[in-house]
């Protein structure tokens, strides 16, 4: 009998790999930044967002290379790059921060979250909080977030396109399904 039991917890706890794991990664998470002007939206997308997040110490660290964004016009992810991220000698964007709010891995449901930490591109490091929901995941944890970007704040120059200049403010979203990661 102790034998059946061990066996049925043993196979319980191999199906359910997030409530052994606390710790999970992605290598292909989404990232995304909408730009405005007056009488254009754009979006740049990547599918290469690569991050970690470690619940036994609360850590949360995402990078993105900059290279691998692409706005959809060949010209203007050209323009992006070279003129306004210069990722020749910035390449990545990065935020490494905690988890500052209550996540329970036993709780299927979505759960809203916030992180703090510092948020790097363009050679500049900012505090910022990011917000977003976390939600166990047959496979793993799925994490949903955005937040604000302040070009001026990163002395990132404004683009002009035609003749209007695109908004300060960027709108970045993040979407990645992290698996547990094998130690």
């Amino acid at each position: 009998m102790k034998t059946l039991l061990a066996l049925i917890v043993i196979g319980f706890m191999i199906s359910c790999p997030v409530v052994n794991a606390q710790s999970f990664i992605t290598e292909n998470g989404y990232a995304e930044f909408e730009s405005r002007a007056p009488l254009l939206t754009f979006k740049g997308t990547s599918n290469h967002l690569t991050g970690l997040i470690d619940l036994d110490k609360n850590l949360i660290d995402f990078y993105l290379d900059l290279n691998t964004i692409d706005t959809g016009i060949r010209l203007r992810n050209r323009h992006m790059r070279d003129s306004y991220l210069e990722t020749g000698k910035y390449p990545y964007a990065e935020f490494t921060g905690t988890i500052v709010t209550p996540f329970d891995p036993d709780d299927p449901t979505p759960q809203i979250v916030a992180a703090d930490g510092k948020f790097r591109i363009h050679g500049v490091e900012r505090e910022i909080r990011v917000e977003g929901t976390l939600e166990v995941d047959a496979g793993g944890l799925s994490l949903n977030a955005s937040w604000t970007l302040m070009l001026k704040d990163y002395n990132i120059d404004r683009p002009r396109v035609v003749f209007y200049e695109l908004a300060d403010e960027q709108i970045v979203s993040i979407r990645a399904l992290l698996k547990p990661r094998e130690e």
